[in-house]
């Protein structure tokens, strides 16, 4: 009889990976019309959290509008993607 040795994975819990990001650049993708991307300072169990050097990107008919924010509290409830260390939409490499 062989017996099979696996290497466990690693497991991160999505708040350890958010915990990771504070100090860094972050991307945030929004239900709606849109995205930020702005230094994580902080954030709670709920994954509400404390942006600083903020873009934020907001797309309509008209275009795309910009515009620039010091400091903004962010309601987790409406994130629905987080890519840390991105600079955002201008900087992706499209497909």
């Amino acid at each position: 009889m062989s017996s099979k040795h696996s290497n466990p994975v690693p497991q991160i819990l999505p708040l350890e990976l958010v915990d990771k990001c504070i100090g860094s650049r972050i991307w945030i993708i929004m239900r709606g019309e849109k995205e930020l991307v702005g230094t994580l300072r902080g954030f709670d169990e709920f994954v509400n959290m404390i942006l600083e050097d903020v873009t934020e990107y907001e797309y309509s008919a008209e275009g795309t509008s910009k515009k620039q924010l010091e400091k903004i509290l962010l309601n987790g409830s409406n994130v629905c993607l987080l890519v840390p260390g991105s600079e955002g939409p201008e900087k992706s490499v499209p497909c």
